[in-house]
Formats: structure tokens, C-alpha cells, sequence
């Protein structure tokens, strides 16, 4: 496939589609849509969440003013308030106390901050992974939480899910992704950050794998 030729946007999700794919149907993953896990699980998972999001949005206002990734810097996406209003109702009024990070969870923060310390291009793959992730498919997720373990219609417990600032999702990452093909990179550094997008679904993928050790189906 010729780079230069072919969109950003779509080079970028050509390129990770098979991880895609690998992350969403994940033993872990696959075992709690099914209905096959206690609600546990997902607060366990959420709990991972907050780790992440706390090294984007950490990264988010230190790269508001960069040339490459301060215009994917939207207020309208950020997630951590509604993680901890989850992480509240999930786990009560004191649940900062019982937080812990599986060390795949800490490797994936790690890899966020170091990208957004010292190289953009990569903040931004990391960055389109998950907030263009919790747009799409996200909403699966929040649809069987409500319908599993009962939580109110975009309510306390899946409010990470409800994107209550954008009002059309299919128009925002319409012009998400134009922002993706107008990104400040020659050739080579577009190459750069398609791999660390790669690499950022290894990590997911890492953490559902170690979630999937710890929440076992029993046979």
C-alpha cells in the first residue's frame, strides 16, 4: 500500500485491524458481554480503565498547545471524571483505597506517559486507539452492562460509555479522522505512529489477557 497515497486515517486502521479484532474477542472480553462474568469483572475492568485514562488526560493537558497532537485534544472526550462517578457507584464512595493497577494496566500507562513526554506522534496512536475505540465499539459495552447487571440507561456504572458533549458520534470521528489525515508527519513518522498504534492494542490486549487469568469461567 502506497502511504502517500492512501489516507492516514485509513492506512492507520487498515494497519491494526487484526488486533482490533484480537482485543475485542479477547477470552476476557468474550466471557463478559456473554454474561459469563459477575459484575465484579467489570468493575475490576473499569478499575484498569482508570489507570489508562488517567495517563491520556494526565498527557492531554501537557499536549493541548503541541502542533501534532494538540488538535486532537477535545475537552468533549475526556473520560475520568465519569470513571470515577463508575468507579463510585461500582465500588462505593471509597474506592480510591482498594485501586490497584495489574502490571500489564501499569506498563500501558507507562507507554502512554512516556509518549506523551517525549514524542506526540505517538501520544496521538494511543489517543485514536482508545477514544475512537469508546466511540464504536464502547457502546456494546455499555448496552450489555445496563442489561446485565442492570444499570440505569447511561447512568451511574457505564457513564465512562456516554459521550454526553458529542452529539453526533459518526460526525465526530468524521472529523476526528480528518484530523488523522491532516496530521503534521512526513512518511516515515507516519509509519512510526501506525506501529505504536499497534503496539497500543498489544497492550490492551495484555491487560484483558491478564483480567481473563484473574475472572476464570469455570468449566
Amino acid at each position: 500500500m502506497n502511504s502517500s497515497s492512501t489516507p492516514f486515517s485509513t492506512l492507520i486502521r487498515t494497519a491494526s485491524h487484526e488486533q482490533h479484532v484480537e482485543a475485542e474477542t479477547s477470552t476476557f472480553m468474550s466471557d463478559l458481554l456473554g454474561g459469563r462474568l459477575g459484575v465484579d469483572a467489570y468493575a475490576r475492568y473499569t478499575e484498569q480503565l482508570w489507570f489508562v485514562y488517567r495517563a491520556l488526560e494526565e498527557g492531554a493537558e501537557r499536549l493541548s498547545g503541541d502542533s501534532v497532537a494538540g488538535p486532537f485534544i477535545q475537552p468533549e472526550l475526556l473520560r475520568l471524571a465519569a470513571l470515577e462517578r463508575d468507579l463510585a457507584h461500582l465500588r462505593g464512595a471509597d474506592w480510591r483505597a482498594g485501586l490497584t493497577a495489574l502490571p500489564a494496566t501499569e506498563e500501558y500507562a507507562r507507554r502512554v506517559t512516556e509518549c506523551a513526554v517525549t514524542w506526540p506522534g505517538g501520544y496521538v496512536a494511543h489517543h485514536y486507539t482508545r477514544y475512537l475505540g469508546d466511540l464504536s465499539g464502547g457502546q456494546i459495552i455499555r448496552d450489555k452492562a445496563e442489561k446485565t447487571w442492570g444499570f440505569a440507561r447511561k447512568g451511574d456504572g457505564v457513564r465512562f460509555y456516554v459521550f454526553e458533549r458529542i452529539a453526533n458520534p459518526a460526525a465526530f470521528k468524521r472529523g476526528y479522522r480528518e484530523l488523522l489525515d491532516g496530521v503534521r508527519a512526513d512518511d516515515l513518522e507516519k509509519q512510526r505512529i501506525v506501529a505504536e498504534c499497534k503496539r497500543a492494542f498489544a497492550l490492551n490486549s495484555a491487560v484483558f489477557s491478564a483480567l481473563g487469568e484473574e475472572f476464570r469461567v469455570s468449566a
